[in-house]
């Protein structure tokens, strides 16, 4: 007795299951795929984010010591004597433009 076999049966029992398989590992290879990319941006956002607040922290810290106290107070100091003897002067400038000024209705004033 010869059996005969379909082949329909050969693509369902062999092709199919196999063809099944291949569509699942490329599912999971994409899957595995993206999330390893979402995994990588993650990781370099949180690296940005702390590149950006160590900068900050950088900037805070040389802006803290850059210049010692001392000089700050000395430079203020300095400057504010020199902005009163402007002002001193400037008062001076403006006596003297006064009184210069009521010399001369006084002059005009006898002739």
């Amino acid at each position: 007795m010869s059996m005969e076999i379909d082949p329909n049966w050969r693509f369902t029992a062999i092709e199919a299951p196999v063809v099944a398989a291949l569509f699942l590992m490329l599912h999971c290879l994409r899957r595995e795929l993206h999330a390893r990319i979402q995994r990588g941006d993650d990781r370099d956002w949180d690296a940005l984010t702390r590149t950006r607040e160590d900068l900050a922290q950088f900037k805070l810290e040389v802006a803290r010591t850059y210049d010692p106290l001392s000089l700050i107070r000395d430079l203020d100091r300095r400057s504010s004597g020199h902005l009163i003897r402007i002002e001193e002067n400037l008062e001076d400038v403006s006596r003297t433009g006064i009184a210069a000024a009521q010399a001369a209705r006084r002059m005009e004033e006898r002739e």
